[in-house]
């Protein structure tokens, strides 16, 4: 027998001992209709990341597909937490990367390298269930830390890669839900404690106090952090910074009257998403301004509520293609005291990666400020079309493959993706 006829029977041999599961070296985990359970999934990511392993995000393929080197422990955490897998061999592996970075193909593999640092920025009474992020943070089984007004102040966002903004009014106008909340221990509680952040600092008024907040937060992006926002948290952060210097709040909440030439003094250059809006000076309005698509203005009800969520280049465009990951396109609508934003309130320079066109809306976008990122999602819960409240969570053990709360999880693993060059 020649040397080249044993080198090749050696060679195949080799290959074929590949497909055998002892001799398998790759997990991946599918994020295409044939996973089990997607928001686990984003869990197991991360739990990999934190084993010091990176991870794959092959976006675009199957629906933003993981893959990262198999060991025994884990498969075995992957069996425990429920989550679709399959174990490939290299030359199987190598086969699906090599299709990935053909020139003509919209896919390409991203590698996630950092755990990254969480932190969520929610008041100190409120009550589980109150947050989509975290609702799904838990259910994902993905750590994080929360922080409210004094470790914002206090320059605590240091600590970490990644904010996500609880449905907070950060124009310190509580919700402008006044009307309905007043009297209760609840709200009492939000009044003393925004008023001894108010003395301890040294401000005057909460809506001061909340604008050095949302300062702090403007100078952790900047720096390089990742800003995630929802609901009121998105125009109200806005409004805050563009209102920067003026009283645009009522006497009801603070005590003296909205300057008269409010809407005028407005500076636009200081936000990050919103620009030519008018702000509601009617104190018992519950929005905040024309930026929302109010429910009357969207002629549409649940049952025809939809988003669509772009495409865009895996290789030139990686930013909003992590961002947009999912294993469909058309995402059901739903409500939030911000439900949606007016695309004529939006800057052009914003970066756009869902609309519901037909009420001429944005639901979900992203840009940068400084070396960081930030990106505002409308609504409340993506799998409560009215907000159910914090005695009534939604349980999203019922909802493993809910596309809207994909959206959310997306945010959470793209700090911890490695950054390319340029591409010249």
């Amino acid at each position: 027998m020649s040397v080249r006829l044993i080198t090749s029977l050696i060679y195949f041999s080799l290959v074929a001992l590949q497909t055998v599961p002892g001799f398998a070296t790759q997990i991946l985990l599918p994020m295409d209709g044939a996973q089990k359970d997607h928001l686990k999934s984003y869990g197991v990511a991360f739990w990999v990341l934190e084993q010091q392993q990176e991870v794959d995000w092959l976006l675009n393929y199957r629906g933003g597909s993981f893959a990262f080197r198999h060991a025994d422990p884990y498969e075995k955490e992957l069996l425990a937490r429920g989550v679709t897998y399959q174990v490939l061999s290299d030359a199987e592996y190598h086969h699906i990367v090599a299709e990935l970075a053909h020139p003509e193909v919209n896919m390409d593999v991203m590698k996630l390298e950092k755990v990254p640092k969480i932190a969520v920025y929610s008041p100190p009474m409120a009550e589980f269930g109150d947050d989509a992020v975290t609702l799904v943070l838990t259910y994902a089984e993905i750590p994080y830390d929360l922080v409210f007004d004094e470790e914002v102040l206090e320059q605590k966002l240091l600590e970490y890669d990644w904010l996500h903004l609880h449905h907070e009014d950060f124009t310190g106008q509580y919700g402008r839900s006044i009307g309905r909340r007043r009297g209760r221990d609840k709200y009492l509680m939000e009044q003393q404690e925004a008023q001894r952040l108010v003395n301890k600092y040294g401000y005057e008024k909460v809506s001061q106090m909340k604008l050095g907040v949302a300062t702090r937060i403007k100078e952790f992006v900047s720096a390089g952090g990742f800003m995630f926002a929802m609901c009121s948290a998105t125009d109200t952060y806005d409004i805050a910074l563009a209102a920067e210097g003026v009283d645009i709040v009522d006497e009801l909440y603070d005590g003296d009257g909205i300057d008269p030439q409010a809407q005028e003094k407005l500076d636009f250059s200081k936000t990050f998403a919103f620009h030519n809006f008018i702000i509601s000076q009617n104190s018992y309005d519950r929005g905040f301004s024309n930026i929302d698509n109010q429910r009357w203005e969207r002629n549409l009800e649940e049952e025809n509520d939809f988003f669509s969520i772009f495409t865009f280049s895996a290789k030139w465009d990686p930013i909003p293609t992590m961002l947009t990951q999912n294993h469909v396109k058309t995402i059901k609508g739903f409500m939030g005291q911000t439900t949606a934003f007016k695309k004529e309130c939006v800057k052009p320079e914003v970066n756009i990666m869902g609309e519901t066109q037909e009420a001429n809306e944005v639901r979900y976008m992203n840009g940068t400020v400084g070396k960081g990122t930030w990106t505002f999602y409308g609504g409340h819960d993506p799998e409560a079309y009215q907000a159910r409240g914090s005695h009534f969570p939604t349980d999203l053990s019922l909802y493993p493959n809910s596309p809207g709360y994909r959206l959310i999880l997306n945010n959470i693993l793209f700090p911890a993706a490695k950054k390319k060059k340029p591409k010249t």
